[in-house]
């Protein structure tokens, strides 16, 4: 975890008011309380994009959360879909069996 000074470094020395605009926007969620924020990767992550979204996309204080809340649907459709496709693709215990039952049977033939 990092301070809210290194944040603003790491991320292309954005200023800590822009920073702290952001927190206060509901942009950024770190840990703690204002003065003592701790930011995890997946903050420093998300600060960058923020400081892209600006800097390099021209987008507005009015078009931030609409990008950042469809950013975040994307990103939750996405885990669920990996979830569904890890679950899928573990067999199920009852198949296992089967197949370790037969497996074991040609192994006696």
């Amino acid at each position: 975890m990092i301070t809210l000074e290194t944040l603003c470094v790491r991320i292309g020395n954005v200023p800590v008011a822009d920073v702290q605009e952001w927190i206060d926007s509901d942009w950024l969620r770190p840990e703690g309380a204002r003065g003592h924020y701790l930011f995890r990767e997946i903050d420093e992550a998300r600060a960058h994009l923020i400081r892209e979204l600006r800097e390099d996309m021209g987008i507005n204080d009015e078009g931030m959360p609409v990008i950042l809340s469809l950013l975040d649907q994307l990103y939750a459709a996405r885990r669920q879909m990996r979830r569904l496709r890890e679950a899928i693709s573990v067999p199920r215990e009852n198949e296992l069996r089967s197949r370790v039952r037969a497996l074991l049977a040609s192994m006696h033939d």
